[in-house]
Order: C-alpha cells, then sequence, then structure tokens
C-alpha cells in the first residue's frame, strides 16, 4: 500500500511539472509578444524618446502559483454602463461574468467587462476585459492598476493569470484613453505578477 501511496505522489508531481511547463512557456509567449508590440513603432505606446531606447518592459519573476484556474459566473442581463477613462472619452461596457478564486484561502470575486462596441468587429467577438486594482499599485505596479485579457469560456471556469497582468497605454504616453478598473475589482493584496511599474517612463511617477 505504501508502495502504491508513493508512486501517486510521484505520479501527482510529475502532472502539476508537466503543467507549470505549459503555464511557463505560455507566459514568455506572452512576455514576447507583448515586448514585440512596444519595440515596433506602430504599434508601440511609447513616446518617440522612449521608444529610442527601449529594450525591454520590466516582469516580476514568472510565478505560475498566480495562474490561477477560477470558477466563472454567467451574469446575464447586466445593464451597459459606460467605464471611467483617463480622458473624457467614454465606452460602453457590460458586466459578462464574475471570476471567483482563493489566494492563499482567502476568496476574492473579480467582475469581467465586455465591451459592447469591440464585441462587433469579429476579431473581438469572444473578447472579455479583466481591469483591476490591488495594494501594488504605486510602489511597484502602475499606479492606475492593471489589464487582463481574456476569452469567454466555454464552461464555468476561466484562467485568471495574473503573470499576464499588463500596463494600460496610459501608464507610457498621456494621449491615450485608458478604462479605469471599477472599484468593485481592487484586490485587498499585493499582486506580484505580470508588468512592474517602469520608472524610466514619467507617466509612472
Amino acid at each position: 500500500m505504501r508502495r502504491i501511496i508513493l508512486i501517486s505522489m510521484v505520479f501527482v508531481s510529475v502532472i502539476a511539472s508537466a503543467q507549470d511547463s505549459v503555464n511557463i512557456k505560455r507566459i514568455i509567449y506572452f512576455q514576447n509578444d507583448l515586448n514585440k508590440k512596444f519595440i515596433s513603432e506602430e504599434t508601440s505606446p511609447l513616446l518617440e524618446k522612449d521608444l529610442s531606447t527601449f529594450e525591454s518592459l520590466d516582469f516580476f519573476e514568472i510565478n505560475t502559483a498566480m495562474c490561477i484556474k477560477a470558477k466563472f459566473v454567467r451574469t446575464p442581463y447586466e445593464t451597459p454602463f459606460i467605464m471611467k477613462t483617463s480622458t473624457e472619452s467614454e465606452s460602453v461596457y457590460v458586466k459578462f461574468g464574475e471570476a471567483h478564486f482563493q489566494i492563499n484561502k482567502t476568496p476574492y470575486v473579480l467582475n469581467i467587462y465586455q465591451n459592447q462596441e469591440l464585441k462587433t468587429q469579429p476579431e473581438f467577438e469572444d473578447y472579455l476585459f479583466l481591469p483591476f486594482t490591488d495594494l501594488s499599485n504605486g510602489l511597484t505596479t502602475y499606479f492606475g492598476g492593471r489589464y487582463i485579457d481574456l476569452k469567454i469560456p466555454e464552461g464555468n471556469t476561466i484562467l485568471i493569470d495574473f503573470n499576464t497582468a499588463y500596463n494600460p497605454n496610459c501608464a507610457y504616453n498621456e494621449r491615450y484613453s485608458c478604462p479605469l478598473p471599477p472599484k468593485e475589482n481592487h484586490l485587498d493584496l499585493e499582486i506580484l505578477a505580470g508588468v512592474k511599474m517602469n520608472e524610466k517612463h514619467p507617466v509612472d511617477n
């Protein structure tokens, strides 16, 4: 019996390691893809003076514990609303669902939104938006909060990977208009994963 238990423990460990490997590869791909966006003159939000010296965004060390499989609760019949932005520009969103999860055994809920204009475009028809703030904002991360891009899940779970949390474009260039995370999406803990605050950009100060 003891041997069977030990073999089972090893099997579980192998599965966990394999899953970590998959997550790490996915996160590295995200980081490389985001850096490519910032390097390209056509897609970079950086000011010209910052673009000329840009090498890479500053990321926290990858932490697979922050790849969280959350319970997804669909919230139909929500009323569309205007999400405040960093400018006077207005964007219409609807609360699409909720992500329920735990970090260090403490339960949290984040609202997930759908942009009502973007959803009419074929390439964004399954796109969901998760803006959030946490206790790291203004210290190690951008003071205005960060975003995570998601897709409409097929079932009742959704992957919330904080390693893919990124700064809004207005963190690098004030000419952008960026949605402000609703107060309901504040996490009362530090999320030390994803893109850090880059002190080279004066907008962060």
